[in-house]
């Protein structure tokens, strides 16, 4: 089986189609129990999450101990960032200890590029993997959601899949229609206008109400209401849950629309009863728990990609 090989994971714009199919294909074979590769020499990984997180983070550090990596524990919140350490001299103290991975998450968009254009005089020989930055781009989930949707059809090609929510505050919105732009699907967004970007969504696929293409369409991706970063907008001042789930949400109305082969997505966490009634969590069409349980052997993948591209723990 063919491999890639990444010095750093952060990004879907660095992936070509043939990588994300090969990154699936081998996140299969680990979900199928597919040996781990065995490594000759220990490999040190850290995950800095300056942002709360449940799956995401679990999942990494899931993913880690199943590939046998030595995780050494990091709390942000009791790190030297709290007195203003920078988010570069944190991992240079990590590199300098002996840290060879670090999964971070940050509030700050493309805070990665801080870790990597680094200047003639900076030394950080360390793999970095996004987990999350900001509004701009989350891989890992992209990935697991492309893994799961591969799953049910093999295919992205001609796919039509319509993404409904909080799309200007959503990375995960962002890394799934650039690689499914890539991969041939084609794309639908709906939510509030004040959450619409025409000059950025635009140019991967088109706006559109719900009930306009809910009975035609192959996945729906669902998008959390972001609260937490719409501080000082005015439109969402007098945010209403019942009438967004009305006018956007997984309702049984919607569901009972749905084609017998479409499948529902939702990156989590979920705000019940606002993205999507609680009882249909689970339903038939719904690959909420899969993403979760994808997600581990996704990560799995992405992380040996970037020991064979540093050739760490013997790998090459």
């Amino acid at each position: 089986m063919s491999q890639v090989s990444l010095q750093h994971f952060v990004n879907m714009e660095q992936l070509s189609s043939t990588d994300v199919l090969t990154l699936i294909k081998r996140a299969q074979a680990f979900k199928a129990g597919a040996p781990v590769p065995k490594l000759s020499q220990p490999v040190y990984c850290a995950n800095l999450f300056f942002e709360n997180s449940t799956r995401t983070h679990t999942s990494f550090e899931m993913a880690e101990r199943k590939l046998g990596l030595t995780v050494i524990p990091f709390d942000t919140a009791h790190s030297s960032v709290s007195k203003g350490e920078t988010l570069y001299d944190t991992a240079l103290t990590l590199g300098a200890i002996g840290v060879d991975l670090t999964v971070i998450r940050h509030s700050q968009n493309d805070y990665y590029q801080d870790l990597l254009d680094l200047k003639p005089e900076q030394h950080l020989e360390m793999g970095i993997i996004n987990a999350g930055d900001g509004s701009g781009q989350h891989p890992s989930q992209s990935m697991l959601d492309l893994m799961t949707i591969y799953h049910d059809f093999g295919y992205f090609r001609d796919l039509k899949v319509l993404i409904v929510g909080d799309l200007l505050n959503s990375r995960v919105a962002r890394s799934n229609m650039q690689m499914l732009k890539k991969l041939g699907a084609k794309l639908y967004f709906a939510g509030p206008n004040y959450w619409f970007d025409a000059q950025e969504f635009g140019q991967y696929g088109q706006k559109v109400e719900v009930d306009q293409v809910i009975d035609q369409v192959d996945v729906v991706m669902l998008l959390r209401v972001q609260h937490e970063r719409h501080e000082g907008l005015e439109q969402v001042q007098n945010f209403d849950e019942h009438e967004y789930n009305y006018l956007y949400g997984m309702n049984q109305k919607r569901y009972d629309k749905l084609k017998k082969t479409a499948i529902i997505l939702h990156p989590g966490p979920i705000n019940r009863g606002v993205e999507w009634d609680g009882y249909l969590v689970e339903a038939a069409k719904s690959r909420f728990v899969t993403q979760m349980e994808n997600g581990v052997f996704m990560r799995m993948a992405m992380l040996e990609a970037v020991l064979r591209g540093r050739k760490l723990g013997g790998l090459a």
